[in-house]
């Protein structure tokens, strides 16, 4: 009988900043060796490439999805990307990740062949471009998640910098105050993160002071939490110049190319174009290259209303609006034998409650929460029952 459904089998990034406890508390997944569990990997990405199990063998999903990838990623796919083109993750952050910008696709292409050209290694930890594609990504939240996105607007810019009232910085802030566009926030932005020696040090040590004398505010405590992670970096001016947000569980934000953003704390489910590109702004003991990142971020405010991403509601399902071709991402609500039908190569993830998926030739998989599966394209249509939720990723 043709199998429809392959079980994933992930590898679990265990970076530093990740949580010990989150994984275990929302899925029940063990932590024997009590290491921080930061990202699970759902995808063919060759840095932590998921495994399923073919006629009785474990084998990597890329090299299965390189037996018949127009039959498995779906003809359209096969064609425009060569690759299953998303990486669907669980990220569960405990401290805060670097503050970074991602290039757009044209951006990207130009740095990868220069950076190729000029012979630079992909392993050197100086080079910024890993490879010529865009990485824009959704959030979903599957509890309160507080991160940044995108620039606030000039006037709350300026009213927290004066509240904080560093001399050093008053030059910096009247420019600012002259040139409420995009090329004085760049050059703003460009000047915060360039400072150095005495300046930088004198500064930061004001913002902390001043945050310590307002810590019952919970922005200023955001700050200080901050600073005892990333004691003496740049990038704890960051929240006063990007906007701050907490996602409740259920809220989803998109963040696109040449916006600046940051994950702060807590779990959610990610789904990104499949690139490492990274260009960081700070909270990061890693390479800045603050000429290249300015020159790749998009410097205008953001306005606050915009950053929820509002889905489109269709029965018991809830349709994301992406506006890249890369991937989608839907997540579906107490359903009983939901009719889906597929095109492309997809990951389910339950996410509260066992998940059913039923093909019409008899062939049917349950997952355990936090259990995902991968459905190729030749699948075409199957059924889904939950009485939770369950997130389906695909393109």
């Amino acid at each position: 009988m043709t199998t429809h459904f392959y079980p994933l089998n992930n590898i679990i990034q265990d970076y530093a900043w990740g949580s010990h406890d989150a994984l275990n508390t929302l899925f029940n997944i063990a932590n024997p060796e009590n290491k921080p569990q930061a990202e699970i990997w759902m995808g063919a990405h060759p840095n932590g490439c998921s495994k399923v199990t073919v006629d009785g063998n474990e084998t990597l999903l890329s090299d299965f999805i390189n037996t018949d990838m127009t039959k498995i990623l779906g003809a359209g796919t096969a064609a425009q990307f060569g690759e299953l083109p998303y990486l669907f993750k669980v990220l569960s952050a405990e401290k805060a990740l670097s503050v970074q910008v991602h290039p757009s696709k044209a951006q990207a292409e130009e740095g990868f062949a220069k950076e190729e050209a000029a012979g630079i290694p992909l392993s050197a930890g100086f080079r910024n471009y890993k490879d010529p594609n865009h990485k824009p990504e959704l959030v979903y939240a599957l509890t309160s998640y507080t991160a940044m996105n995108g620039f606030r607007d000039y006037s709350e810019i300026l009213g927290l910098f004066h509240q904080l009232n560093i001399a050093e910085l008053s030059e910096l802030l009247n420019a600012l105050e002259a040139n409420q566009n995009e090329a004085g926030l760049s050059a703003f932005f460009e000047a915060m993160l360039s400072l150095d020696g005495e300046v930088k040090a004198s500064c930061l040590a004001q913002l902390i002071a001043f945050a310590d004398a307002h810590k019952e505010d919970a922005f200023f405590a955001l700050l200080l939490d901050l600073s005892t992670q990333y004691p003496g970096d740049i990038g704890l001016f960051s929240p006063l110049i990007l906007n701050t947000i907490t996602l409740a569980p259920g809220d989803a934000m998109f963040l696109d190319a040449c916006t600046p953003h940051a994950y702060i704390k807590g779990t959610g489910l990610e789904i990104m174009a499949n690139s490492d590109n990274v260009l960081r702004a700070g909270l990061t003991p890693k390479h800045m290259d603050i000429p290249e990142l300015v020159s790749c971020t998009r410097c205008v405010p953001m306005p606050k209303e915009i950053i929820l991403l509002a889905p489109n509601v269709e029965g018991n399902a809830q349709h994301y609006p992406i506006p890249v071709p890369d991937f989608k991402f839907s997540v579906y609500r107490n359903t009983e034998k939901e009719s889906l039908t597929t095109s492309s190569a997809e990951i389910l993830i339950a996410i509260d409650a066992p998940l059913t998926v039923t093909h019409q030739s008899g062939d049917s998989v349950t997952l355990n929460k936090g259990e995902s599966v991968f459905i190729p394209a030749s699948t075409q249509q199957y059924s889904a029952s939950t009485q939770g939720s369950f997130a389906r990723a695909y393109n």
